[in-house]
């Protein structure tokens, strides 16, 4: 959806964050209707000072008046500080809501959608955009709401005091309202082109500095540098364009104020050498004040709609993740106890894109205990199994049940509580080694972990890291080798205790005394639970109760090592003597 200059429906539904915080919006609410109305003030009483004690002379009166504006005066500021304060921090109560909100909701989020959404322009909408959101109500929404109580206050004085005089600045402000539409309605595209770039921008950025390796290791730097100043010049011609517009809008603002003002001078200096008693000088004194009071607030909100524009297409990009429903359908009701393991896919498909079906109806059975490992191909089905077990993605067809009953009636946390991964490509976060391997769950404890890592044998390997157990890994752990990460993986899955055990290739691109230790937690972390195994290792294939072959989404074999060996032109004994047997002779 596009955001309007004004969209009411999506300016209603921001309204809504600020329910929780009522006291404060009508307080800032009063407080702009009390600036207004000091504000408007000073010129009446600046009439009143010139008219009825400097024209007659009247020092006494004169000082009490000075006196009476600088009450006022004081007044207005005080209004002024509590409507500056009070609007920013309502702002920033608001944006922390919607962004807490939003990142609830990107947790919720199937596998699929991060698939296909870019993180760079992801963290746009949770950063920058959202922050802009805030500007709606400190520089947008009370600003203009101030502005224009101002306007109305300051033209009710002006017609109580002069109404001849009050009709030249209304017959002038149509062609200044004019002119603010039309450079309202152009400041609205040019934002819509800015947010886009800066969208655009951060992806680049974000996907480069990730994959910096890849990018130095090819010899690109020149030509991903060439591609950011490509990116960076339209961000560029962006801003240029608003920077454009706001340079021919403000000067002709400027010469409109400035015409009126000469208008209103000269036609009271005209009624006034005409004998009009209706016109004195504090009229003409006064009205100088009183057209900057008028035209400046409609020249700024021009202004403050920009930034009202911009919280708008920013809530508006923000609103189009919210209103996204491609969450896991979290419709189980049983609470998943302490697993026995066993597992069933029966008949189960599934289809990344809706059209070329990876899993292609596969029965599979898994018994409460076993080791099963899944060989096979590249893209013949293996992870897709792990990520419908955990129901990162919904099956199209068939059902997976786990101790007799399907997947889906189980509480997904609960599910998720009871099976522990460990991929290939381990992720850890800038944090700690042991918060790496707790996740801050407060039921794991420092001695559980340690514990934990004596009986899997890696308690050295931590403790000969600078600070142990509170070694910082840094960002995605390149602190460590791949071989490390994966060892700090296989800990955090055996202190979690789950009840299904998934290694997804744990046991590739590493050194042989790092796989040793790797086979030693194995070992220790499988015994008495129900594991599964995609390897390319031989020594976890020799191992496992079954070895389950796929093929283009489909099991073509099931057996022991031996059985499968057997098996004359059988895939299995082609894959072992084809992959297996050179990593065999290796070994030996």
């Amino acid at each position: 959806m596009k955001a309007k200059a004004f969209d009411t429906r999506l300016f209603s539904r921001i309204l809504q964050y600020t329910k929780p915080y009522r006291a404060r919006f009508y307080g800032v609410v009063v407080s702009a209707i009390l600036l207004s109305i000091f504000a408007a003030l000073r010129p009446y009483l600046l009439k009143s000072t010139v008219d009825d004690y400097v024209a007659r002379h009247d020092g006494q009166g004169l000082l009490f008046y000075v006196g009476l504006m600088g009450i006022v005066l004081m007044l207005e500021v005080f209004s002024q500080f509590y409507f500056v304060y009070w609007a920013n921090w309502l702002g920033q109560d608001i944006i922390k809501d919607i962004r807490n909100k939003l990142f609830r909701h990107l947790l919720s989020f199937r596998m699929k959608y991060y698939d296909n959404a870019p993180v760079g322009q992801l963290v746009t909408r949770s950063v920058s955009d959202i922050e802009q959101i805030a500007r709606i109500f400190s520089q947008g929404l009370f600003m203009i709401i101030s502005d224009m109580l101002k306007m109305i206050a300051v033209l009710i004085f002006m017609f109580a005091m002069n109404w001849k005089l009050a009709w030249i600045a209304v017959l002038a402000m149509p062609v200044l309202v004019y002119v603010t539409r039309i450079f309202q309605r152009k400041m609205q595209l040019a934002f819509e082109e800015v947010r886009t770039q800066v969208a655009a921008m951060n992806t680049f950025v974000q996907e480069r500095v990730t994959g910096m390796k890849i990018v130095q290791l090819f010899n690109r730097e020149r030509i991903e540098a060439q591609k950011f100043r490509e990116i960076n010049d339209k961000h560029r011609k962006a801003w240029v364009k608003t920077i454009l517009y706001n340079s021919i809008f403000f000067p002709i603002a400027d010469i409109i104020s400035a015409f009126t003002l000469g208008a209103v001078i000269y036609y009271a200096s005209t009624l006034i050498l005409g004998g009009d008693q209706t016109t004195s000088f504090g009229d003409m004194t006064t009205y100088t004040m009183c057209i900057a009071m008028l035209f400046n607030p409609l020249r700024q909100i021009a202004d403050k709609f920009n930034e009202m524009q911009m919280g708008m297409i920013s809530a508006n990009r923000v609103f189009e993740i919210l209103d996204i429903t491609d969450e896991v359908q979290k419709t189980g009701e049983i609470e998943a106890p302490a697993f026995k393991g066993d597992i069933a896919f029966q008949g189960v498909r599934f289809s990344y894109t809706g059209k070329d079906e990876v899993i292609k109806g596969i029965d599979l059975t898994v018994n409460a205990g076993q080791t099963v490992a899944i060989v096979g191909s590249t893209g013949a089905g293996k992870s897709t199994i792990i990520n419908l077990l955990n129901r990162f993605y919904e099956i199209n067809d068939g059902s997976i049940a786990i101790d007799g009953e399907d997947i889906r009636n189980y509480r997904l946390k609960s599910l998720r509580k009871q099976i522990a991964i460990v991929l290939q490509d381990v992720f850890l976060f800038a944090d700690t080694i042991l918060n790496n391997i707790t996740l801050h769950n407060p039921d794991i404890s420092r001695q559980d972990v340690i514990n934990a890592a004596n009986r899997i044998g890696v308690h050295e390997f931590i403790m000969s890291l600078p600070g142990g157990y509170d070694y910082n890994v840094k960002e995605r752990g390149v602190m460590l080798s791949s071989g490390q990460r994966q060892l700090i993986a296989f800990l955090r899955a055996f202190v979690s205790n789950p009840g299904i055990l998934i290694l997804d290739e744990a046991t590739s691109s590493v050194d042989t005394y790092t796989e040793e230790l790797i086979q030693r937690a194995t070992e220790t972390i499988t015994a008495g639970r129900t594991s599964i195994v995609i390897a390319h290792r031989l020594a976890t294939v020799v191992k496992a109760d079954k070895i389950v072959v796929m093929d283009k989404g489909l099991i073509v074999e099931e057996g022991t090592h031996q059985e499968l060996l057997g098996k004359s032109e059988g895939y299995y004994r082609n894959l072992y003597f084809s992959q297996f047997l050179v990593e065999e002779e290796n070994q030996s």
